[in-house]
């Protein structure tokens, strides 16, 4: 198993989900974290783009599974996240968080957060 790790932190789309009928249709923010888990050596030995992941295709990937998807709950989002980059990159695990920024919930509360983890195998 790979100890390296490639991570992009707070990735902030615009998204159409919630269990409460004004979140899809006024949408809101949503962050999204993301840690892979996969080797990354011959990309470091030879400073060769080629030979890692394409950020520029996962960043993609999030956006269009964020501002195209509706979901009722956050972790069908981040398992949704999890499961196509798992399918589309080459890496053994993908941490996700989702977090909500300000959900509308009566009340003050920063954020919720789901966290997951899945792995190739």
């Amino acid at each position: 198993m790979a100890r390296d790790k490639l991570v992009l932190r707070n990735i902030t789309l615009y998204g159409y989900h919630g269990p409460f009928a004004s979140e899809e249709e006024l949408g809101q923010r949503y962050e999204v974290d993301l840690e892979l888990k996969m080797d990354l050596k011959s990309s470091a030995l030879t400073d060769d783009p080629e030979l890692s992941l394409n950020t520029v295709d996962l960043y993609t990937l999030v956006k269009e599974i964020v501002e195209e998807q509706e979901f009722h709950l956050p972790e069908a989002l981040a398992e949704e996240i999890a499961s196509q980059i798992l399918s589309a990159f080459d890496v053994e695990e993908v941490l996700v968080r989702v977090r909500k920024p300000n959900p509308p919930l009566g009340g003050l509360l920063d954020s919720i957060e789901v966290e997951i983890t899945r792995t190739t195998n």
